[in-house]
């Protein structure tokens, strides 16, 4: 029994492991992206997969901490990550934000946003794998953090199809300033997601991320 648990543990670690290498690769490319084609839902996108990066890093932490001592509650290191990951969250909402009116008051718009559509499509299709693979190491091991942390990666679905629908309006029927509200969009659930790093940071709750 001990064994399996240890296995699952394992499981647990990769899939927090690969969630980060998945984040960094998906950032790189939506920025340089989103860059290029001028559209800043997608380069927000981008910029939030590196703040999940960062969250990642605690994740892992965690699952560590979790296979050492299972009753442990939440260390420092995982309350500075979560506190690091909110203030970075907020920077981001008030970039978009600022943006986003910006964008809307002189009526730019992207050159394209095919890739936007692109990356939010695979991006979906990854995260929703790792909901399902988080969540059933959760339900096995029992363990309330992980399952948090599944439901927390929902959020990350919930963004990609933000910018799977305004990338979608734009490139196929030219709706003008779809960028900017989808970006908005965006926003909205970085500032969610910031509030809930530091809720979690003061407190041994694990976050349904609702």
């Amino acid at each position: 029994m001990v064994s399996q648990e240890k296995k699952l543990l394992k499981v647990a670690f990769g899939l927090a492991i690969f969630t980060m290498v998945y984040n960094l690769a998906e950032g790189i490319l939506a920025t340089h992206w989103g860059m290029e084609d001028e559209s800043l839902a997608l380069f927000g996108f981008g910029t939030d997969s590196f703040i999940e990066v960062i969250s990642g890093m605690g994740i892992a932490h965690m699952v560590v901490r979790i296979g050492r001592n299972p009753g442990s509650k939440r260390d420092e290191f995982e309350r500075t990550a979560l506190r690091i990951t909110g203030f970075a969250f907020y920077i981001l909402v008030v970039g978009l934000a600022i943006s986003s009116f910006y964008n809307i008051w002189t009526g730019h718009q992207p050159v394209t946003t095919f890739w936007g559509m692109v990356i939010s499509v695979v991006s979906i299709l990854v995260m929703w794998a790792l909901v399902i693979g988080k969540r059933r190491v959760g339900k096995q091991l029992q363990s309330e953090p992980i399952l948090a942390d599944a439901n927390c990666t929902l959020v990350c679905i919930y963004m990609s199809v933000i910018l799977l629908i305004s990338s979608g309006l734009y490139e196929w029927f030219g709706v003008p300033y779809v960028d900017s509200v989808g970006t908005l969009g965006l926003a909205y659930f970085a500032f969610k997601e910031g509030r809930e790093c530091f809720e979690k940071a003061n407190s041994d709750w694990y976050c349904g991320c609702d």
